[in-house]
């Protein structure tokens, strides 16, 4: 059975992009991780951060998981900086621990990203699918989605629901 799981990066674990993972794990099944709650250093090339979470993390996700969905705020027209983190840490995997980069190979990856408005700038999943590309992932697609006045409204959970059909063509 395929499984997925949505890594949250954001520095609120409770904050709107909470909001709209909660509502997409529902619809989707699936487990989350929320980044923050994690301690993970940055890439470092003489590898000083070899004990912090990141190396036992995503081995977890490699070994478990068939589609790794991220959810990002935007910030500053960027995802994150605690997801660029993680994702600069993949470096480990094609630097020092190949074999477990090398099972990336095959597995699904999405992207959702929250603001306060729906106005996402044209570029913002070129690293998505450019990182899904090079670790020979297959993209299955990106949704931009907003809260506002704390809330998902229904239009962005429309949204959701067609994403997560989108999502379900790929099992």
């Amino acid at each position: 059975m395929e499984r997925s799981v949505i890594i949250q990066g954001s520095s609120r674990s409770q904050g709107d992009t909470n909001k709209i993972v909660n509502y997409l794990a529902t619809k989707t099944n699936s487990d989350v991780i929320d980044l923050y709650t994690k301690n993970i250093g940055h890439y470092d090339y003489d590898y000083k951060n070899e004990g912090d979470d990141f190396l036992g993390l995503i081995t977890h996700i490699i070994e478990n998981y068939d589609t790794i969905i991220f959810a990002t705020p935007v910030y500053w027209y960027s995802m994150s900086g605690i997801l660029k983190v993680f994702f600069d840490r993949i470096s480990d995997l094609i630097r020092i621990h190949k074999t477990t980069g090398r099972k990336l190979r095959g597995k699904k990856m999405a992207m959702i990203s929250c603001s306060n408005h729906d106005d996402l700038k044209n570029g913002f999943s070129m690293p998505f699918k450019a990182s899904a590309n090079y670790l020979g992932m297959h993209y299955l697609g990106d949704i931009h989605t907003y809260v506002e006045s704390n809330t998902v409204n229904r239009e962005v959970k429309i949204r959701i629901d067609d994403f997560v059909k989108t999502l379900n063509q790929y099992k």
